[in-house]
């Protein structure tokens, strides 16, 4: 072999190895929580929640991808062009990288394209409510869903 072609095997080589490196610093289970059934308090409230896992990936304004459960639409609210709208920063931020607990609509779990459809929050935040709140989203109530109009 020419000094060309071991260069590039050892470059492969140390990307598979960098990729896996990152892969397990997401996918670590002493960093992802995978409960079924919980409450959080926030803002003095009790809310319940289906399911929790880390966040991976922010797809945009109101859909993520989090380990353990797939790709989660927000539920009930509605952000025009959301690839390229604020609300994907403000999300990046509040879950990226971060434990996100998933209130799962009992009345209608999934969307047409097989994303689960969530209520989703933080150890301190309701990701909806405060989308509706920074005026980074607007209520799109639809049915059935175990949401009442305005709830969200």
């Amino acid at each position: 072999m020419n000094k060309k072609t071991i260069s590039v095997i050892l470059l492969i080589v140390f990307l598979i190895t960098l990729a896996l490196t990152v892969a397990n610093t997401f996918l670590n289970e002493n960093n992802t929580i995978e409960s079924e059934n919980g409450t959080l308090t926030i803002n003095n409230s009790t809310v319940h929640y289906e399911k929790s896992g880390k966040c991976l990936e922010v797809i945009d304004g109101n859909t993520i991808q989090v380990y353990g459960v797939g790709r989660v639409q927000l539920d009930q609210i509605s952000i025009p062009d959301s690839k390229f709208h604020p609300a994907k920063n403000f999300v990046e931020e509040k879950c990226l990288g971060k434990t996100v607990y998933l209130d799962i609509d009992d009345k209608q779990s999934e969307d047409k394209y097989g994303r689960a459809l969530a209520i989703v929050y933080t150890q301190d935040t309701d990701i909806n409510r405060e989308l509706l709140n920074n005026d980074l989203a607007k209520i799109s109530y639809f049915e059935p869903s175990e949401f009442k109009k305005g709830e969200v």
